[in-house]
């Protein structure tokens, strides 16, 4: 995959949370944007997992950790969703984590209870493997 295929898997996801909550707003639970996001992907076309468990291997053993990706669109984009007053930076390093063990290249921090998602409600992520791309 090329960086700019990458990119853009990313913009179009972001315009689809954008779509999400246009239409919900803020201040509902996480589990109901999740939904609504991933009908959104469905409609779109787009492949996914959700609730995606994360191996975690350490000394070359897989440890059970229970870590679960919101959503994995594309194999490429790590999809971290919140609805919560306001970001924390554990969920940045929640992300990073997940972008590393998954080996994406791209991550998104999505806050629906916000109300301007574009100005305070998303954060985007380019992780280590993005340079690996062409």
């Amino acid at each position: 995959m090329k960086k700019k295929e990458v990119n853009n898997i990313a913009y179009k996801v972001f315009g689809l949370c954008i779509e999400v909550h246009k239409n919900l707003g803020p201040g509902l639970l996480e589990s109901v944007y999740h939904s609504c996001l991933v009908k959104e992907l469905e409609l779109n076309n787009y492949s996914y997992d959700k609730e995606l468990i994360i191996p975690v291997v350490y000394k070359g053993l897989e440890i059970n950790t229970q870590l679960r990706c919101d959503l994995f669109i594309e194999n490429c984009v790590v999809v971290e969703l919140k609805s919560v007053k306001e970001f924390s930076p554990i969920f940045d390093a929640q992300v990073l984590t997940y972008m590393k063990l998954l080996k994406s290249p791209k991550g998104l921090l999505v806050n629906f209870n916000s109300y301007n998602l574009y100005e305070d409600g998303f954060k985007t992520f380019v992780g280590e493997y993005f340079n690996l791309l062409e």
